[in-house]
C-alpha cells in the first residue's frame, strides 16, 4: 500500500492468529488509519523533522496534479510555498522542531496543469512522533465568494466605482508606502544609492516620487436634477459622469499601483487619487481635463443634460501627512472652488488655509472674549480743520487675543457680524465709549466737551433694540445725547427702510448725531440722502489720498470732494475727511471748506489718557 504514512501493511502472518489479542487489535486500528489516510478527501501528507514528505495521500497528489509516490522525500515547504516570506517560514520551522503546537496559513498554489488555487495549509505535530501532519484544504470557492462579497462591499452599486471605504483603504496604503520609502531613504524621483531602476513602471518615466495628488469634485446643482427629473435620471447621470472621470484618469497615466483610483465618495462627490504624482502641474492638467469632459452634454436615453463641477486640488508629499489631513485640505479647497463661483478647479493654498483656520479660531472664541474682558478701546482724534482743535474722537475696538496678540477691527468685526456676536460686542463698545467720554468731561469741566463717535453694524439695528440700548446707556453714563455720534456705512444707510430708518430717526430725534462712514464708496444715492436723519458725512480716504502736493494732485479728486462738501453744507451736514496724512492734504481740504479731519497727521488711535492730554491743549495746527 504505497503512499501511506507508515510501512506498508501486509496480511497478518499465521502466527498472529494466536498472538496477543491487544496486539491484533492494534494492527487492525493501524490498517483502518492507513485506509482512512489514503481515501480522505482532505489533502494530507506526513512530514519528517527535516521537512521532507514521508507519505502523501491521493487527495494531496490530486491537489498538486502529481502521483503521491512522486512527492516522497520532497521538501514540503517547496510544494506548498511555505518559504516565500520570513514569518511563515519561521512559524513552520517552529512546528517541525516541536516548539509550536500548530500553524495555519493561506497560500496560493499552482496546479500541474497551470491552474491557480487558494489553499489553507495546517501544520500540526503527530502525537507520540517526531513527524508532523500537513493538511491542505482547497478554499478557492470560498476565496472567490469572499472576493465577490468584498467587491460588492467596496464598490458603489450605481457607478460601479470604488466607494469611500476602498478609497480610504487605497489612500492609507499609499501614505504608508510613502512613509516606508522615506524611512528607507528613497528620494523623490531618484533611485536609492546603488539602485538601478529597471522596473517596467519606472522605465516608462513614472518614478517613485512619494507624493500624493487628489482631485476632489462635486457636481454643481445636482440636487436640482434629482428634484426635477427624478432619482433614476440622477443615477444615470452619476454613472455617465463616472465613465468620463475614469476616461480622464486613464488618459493621465499610471502609477506603481496601476491607474489613478476614481471613487465615488457619496452623493455627487467623486475623487481621483494620483499616487506618486509629479507635481501640481499634473494635478492641474487632470482637473482641467475633467472640467472639459464634464462640460460636454450628456445624452441619457434622449434626455440631454449639461452639468458642471467644482474641484478642489491637493498635491503634497505623502510622508508626514495623514488621510484625515489630506481630506480636510481637499474639502476646504472644494469649498473655495464653490465660493469662487463654481465650475472651476482651485489649488490648495496653505496661506489661505492658515487664514481660514485663524478665522475659525477667532470665531469660536469671540463670544467668550467679551465676557473675559479681552477687548479694549483706543481713540483717534477728530480735528477741526479751521482751528486745529480736537472736537471729538472715534472709538476703535482692539482685541487683545491671548494667542494672536492685538487685533485690529478688520480682523474680527466681519466675523462678529456673521455669527451675531456683534450685538453683544457693539453694546460693550457703546457703553465703554460713552462712559469714557463722560469721564473726560468730569475730569475737565471747564473745557469744551468732546463728542465720541462709535461704529454701528447694520445687524445691531436688526437684531437688537438699538434705540433702547442707546437710551439706556446714555442714562446710565450721564452723557448728553449730542456728545454721541453713531457711524454706519454708506451701504447700510442708503436704501434704509422700515425698522432701520425708524431707528435712525428715533436716535436723531433723541439728539444723537448720525454719520455716514466711508461715503463715496457705496450707493452714493444723493437724492435719498436728503431724506435721512444724517448729521455728518465721512469722506472715504480714497478721495483724500489723491490730495498730494500741487505737483502730484489729482484735479478730479479735488473737484469731487469740493462738490460733495458744498452739497453736504447745503443739506445742513458737516463733512469729515478720513486718512489725512500730510499737511498738504489738510491745507487743500481746509481751502475747499471741509469741516473736520481725521488721520495720522494728527494722531493714530491712542489710549484714553493720551486723549485727556489733548483736550484743552494747544490746537493741532498743521
Amino acid at each position: 500500500m504505497s503512499g501511506t504514512p507508515e510501512e506498508p501493511v501486509h496480511p497478518d502472518p499465521p502466527e498472529s492468529r494466536t498472538a496477543d489479542p491487544a496486539l491484533t487489535e492494534r494492527h487492525a486500528q493501524l490498517r483502518d488509519y492507513h485506509a482512512a489516510f489514503r481515501v480522505a478527501q482532505l489533502a494530507m501528507a506526513v512530514v519528517d523533522e527535516d521537512g521532507l514528505v514521508v507519505a502523501a495521500n491521493d487527495s494531496f497528489g490530486s491537489l498538486l496534479g502529481s502521483e503521491p509516490t512522486a512527492l516522497h522525500a520532497q521538501a514540503a515547504s517547496d510544494l506548498v510555498d511555505l518559504a516565500s516570506d520570513g514569518r511563515t517560514w519561521h512559524a513552520y520551522r517552529e512546528v517541525l522542531r516541536g516548539r509550536r503546537s500548530r500553524f495555519r496559513c493561506t497560500r496560493r498554489l499552482k496546479h500541474a496543469d497551470g491552474r491557480s488555487l487558494w489553499a489553507e495549509v495546517t501544520v500540526a505535530p503527530v502525537p507520540d512522533s517526531r513527524r508532523v501532519l500537513l493538511s491542505i484544504a482547497d478554499i478557492s470557492d470560498r476565496r472567490e465568494l469572499q472576493a465577490r462579497l468584498r467587491h460588492l462591499q467596496m464598490h458603489d452599486p450605481v457607478t460601479r466605482l470604488p466607494n469611500r471605504a476602498l478609497f480610504f483603504e487605497r489612500l492609507s496604503a499609499a501614505l504608508e508606502a510613502s512613509a516606508l520609502d522615506a524611512a528607507e531613504g528613497v528620494t523623490a524621483g531618484s533611485p536609492a544609492p546603488g539602485e538601478t531602476i529597471t522596473s517596467s513602471y519606472e522605465s516608462y518615466g513614472y518614478g517613485r516620487t512619494g507624493r500624493i495628488g487628489l482631485c476632489y469634485l462635486d457636481l454643481d446643482g445636482f440636487k436640482a436634477v434629482n428634484d426635477t427629473l427624478g432619482h433614476r435620471v440622477g443615477d444615470r447621470l452619476l454613472a455617465a459622469v463616472a465613465a468620463r472621470l475614469t476616461e480622464c484618469a486613464d488618459n493621465d497615466g499610471y502609477t506603481r499601483s496601476g491607474g489613478h483610483l476614481v471613487a465615488r465618495l457619496g452623493g455627487d462627490e467623486f475623487a481621483i487619487l494620483v499616487e506618486d504624482s509629479t507635481g501640481t502641474e499634473q494635478l492641474a492638467d487632470l482637473a482641467r481635463s475633467v472640467l472639459n469632459a464634464l462640460q460636454q452634454p450628456f445624452d441619457l436615453g434622449g434626455q440631454r443634460l449639461s452639468v458642471s463641477a467644482s474641484i478642489g486640488v491637493v498635491e503634497r508629499s505623502g510622508h508626514g501627512t495623514t488621510a484625515t489631513a489630506l481630506m480636510q485640505a481637499a474639502d476646504t479647497t472644494l469649498y473655495w472652488a464653490k465660493a469662487d463661483g463654481k465650475a472651476r478647479w482651485t489649488l490648495f493654498d496653505p496661506e489661505r488655509n492658515a487664514h481660514r483656520m485663524t478665522r475659525q479660531a477667532l470665531s469660536s472664541t469671540l463670544r467668550p472674549a467679551v465676557e473675559r474682558g479681552e477687548f479694549t478701546l483706543e481713540y483717534q482724534p477728530l480735528v477741526e480743520l479751521a482751528d486745529g482743535a480736537v472736537r471729538g474722537v472715534e472709538a476703535l475696538v482692539r482685541w487683545n487675543h491671548p494667542q494672536f496678540g492685538s487685533l485690529a477691527p478688520n480682523r474680527f468685526i466681519g466675523i462678529a457680524e456673521e455669527d451675531g456676536s456683534i450685538v453683544e460686542l457693539g453694546r460693550w463698545v457703546l457703553r465703554t465709549a460713552c462712559r469714557q467720554a463722560r469721564q473726560w468731561q468730569k475730569d475737565r469741566p471747564r473745557e469744551r466737551p468732546i463728542f465720541v463717535s462709535v461704529n454701528v453694524a447694520v445687524r445691531q439695528v436688526w437684531d437688537s433694540d438699538l434705540v433702547a440700548d442707546v437710551a439706556g446707556i446714555l442714562a446710565e453714563t450721564g452723557l448728553a445725547p449730542h456728545l454721541l455720534q453713531l457711524e454706519l456705512t454708506e451701504s447700510a444707510v442708503m436704501g434704509s427702510a422700515g425698522r432701520p430708518l425708524q431707528a435712525l430717526q428715533a436716535l436723531s430725534d433723541m439728539g444723537v448725531r448720525i454719520a455716514i462712514d466711508d461715503f463715496g464708496t457705496g450707493y452714493s444715492n444723493l437724492a435719498y440722502l436728503s431724506r435721512l436723519p444724517v448729521s455728518v458725512l465721512k469722506l472715504d480716504g480714497s478721495f483724500v489720498r489723491g490730495f498730494q502736493d500741487e505737483e502730484h494732485a489729482n484735479p478730479a479728486d479735488e473737484l469731487i470732494v469740493e462738490a460733495l462738501v458744498q452739497l453736504a453744507h447745503r443739506l445742513g451736514l458737516t463733512v469729515t475727511a478720513e486718512c489725512v496724512e500730510t499737511a498738504g492734504q489738510a491745507s487743500r481740504l481746509r481751502r475747499i471748506g471741509c469741516d473736520t479731519g481725521q488721520g495720522w497727521l494728527y494722531s493714530r488711535a491712542v489710549a484714553p489718557d493720551r486723549i485727556a492730554e489733548l483736550i484743552g491743549a494747544e490746537p493741532l495746527r498743521v
